[in-house]
């Protein structure tokens, strides 16, 4: 039975007790009303925090799931993340494998040649030499003109062989790998006769961007900066203008000008704002307020 219901049960009662026994009076109706009511609304706060509680402890239920939810989905993206890394390392092993076995392929083969124009030369020169000795031992006498006899008595000069143009991926291969085992000069060269020879080849902003890296490496950032430039500018639609932009926004942080590098890595983010090379901006940025 709620309160109110009992304070309808009892009042009367509690009026009538009072006039039977002849002691009741206004003041003891009035304090038994007051208590009644004070007893009403402490049940009603009561209701009200008991309603409160359980409304906080169904929140904090919802946002532990919420958590729970949220940090499943990242342990799967972190799973998926190192199963991609260790695609990606494999593959990187698979092509270094590859190309070991191409250039120890090429080594053996140009060893191979060197050595059969070695033993052909060898062989030549045991046969002249057995014929020599014949010819004095019969004490033969040539027929031949003496413009033949002085070709045979002559020195053998060998044939030079003519140098045989490498093509366009040739080129970029030994440049690259030039470059990879630290050889910067060849490298250099290597590209730039790319560039000069091919130029209009789809990896000619590669090596002028490669130029720039050397330069890079080397730390004359100026020489980098103008060779990056040369990427963005002669090939605009080429896959390297990001990484150019980038490293120029790089190569004016190393020299000590932030307003330049900053200009720059705003200009790749506003112009290419989906890339990697972006995203490495954006961090760079918050390191340069």
């Amino acid at each position: 039975m709620t309160i109110p219901a009992a304070k309808s049960a009892i009042f009367p009662i509690l009026i009538f007790l009072l006039f039977v026994f002849g002691c009741a009076t206004q003041s003891d109706v009035s304090t038994i009303d007051n208590r009644l009511a004070e007893l009403e609304l402490r049940n009603a706060e009561s209701r009200e925090k008991s309603d409160a509680l359980k409304s906080d402890l169904r929140t904090r239920e919802e946002e532990e799931q919420a958590l729970r939810l949220q940090s499943a989905s990242l342990r799967q993206q972190i799973a998926a993340l190192s199963e991609e890394i260790r695609a990606l390392n494999g593959r990187i092993e698979e092509i270094e494998f590859a190309m070991n076995r191409q250039r120890q392929k090429e080594a053996q083969t140009s060893g191979s040649k060197q050595a059969q124009l070695e033993d052909v030369a060898a062989s030549t020169r045991q046969h002249d030499q057995r014929i020599d000795r014949i010819e004095q031992y019969l004490n033969f006498e040539t027929t031949q003109p003496p413009a033949a006899v002085e070709k045979k008595t002559a020195k053998i000069v060998p044939v030079p062989t003519p140098k045989k143009e490498l093509s366009e991926e040739e080129i970029y291969r030994q440049a690259k790998q030039a470059f990879d085992q630290g050889d910067s000069d060849s490298a250099r060269g290597k590209f730039q006769e790319l560039i000069e020879r091919h130029p209009k080849s789809e990896r000619a902003d590669n090596a002028q961007f490669w130029i720039g890296e050397i330069y890079y490496r080397e730390r004359w950032y100026e020489k980098a900066i103008l060779e990056y430039q040369k990427v963005i500018e002669n090939y605009p639609k080429g896959n390297k203008v990001p990484a150019a932009l980038l490293k120029q926004g790089f190569a004016f942080l190393n020299l000590g000008d932030k307003a330049n590098s900053r200009l720059i890595l705003q200009e790749l983010i506003k112009k290419y704002p989906k890339t990697n090379e972006a995203k490495i901006a954006k961090d760079k940025l918050k390191d340069l307020k």
